[in-house]
């Protein structure tokens, strides 16, 4: 798979083949795929663990931790993939219509540079 032409149905195939070729199906329900993206997601914020902001952006500049991060992220991905994959949800479709929601819920003229909830806006 080219890197930069891979796709989302791309990835879903390869871990859903890469899951199928080690039996892994059964193991995968939702409750546990849940608790595995959850898992990968606290390994991913363990490397900023008492970190101040801006040390979190400083300390992506070391190769050795972006190696560790990039992993993390990968892992929390792949989760949610085959979470996808093992549910029948439409990811495409998923973020697509969570995006149009979003900005309806923080339309840039009142969300813009401000971290407030959309209730709060």
């Amino acid at each position: 798979m080219n890197d930069q032409a891979a796709n989302l149905q791309d990835f879903k195939d390869k871990v859903l083949s890469f899951a199928k070729e080690r039996d892994w199906e059964q193991f995968h329900s939702p409750k546990n795929l849940s608790m595995a993206i959850a898992a990968e997601a606290a390994e991913l914020m363990e490397h900023f663990l008492w970190q101040t902001p801006e040390q979190s952006r400083a300390d992506l500049l070391d190769d050795t931790l972006r190696a560790k991060v990039e992993e993390e992220i990968a892992d929390v991905l792949i989760f949610a993939i085959q979470f996808a994959n093992m549910t029948g949800i439409d990811l495409s479709a998923a973020i697509s219509a969570k995006m149009e929601r979003n900005a309806e819920k923080y339309p840039v003229e009142k969300a813009r540079g401000r971290s407030d909830k959309y209730t709060e806006l």
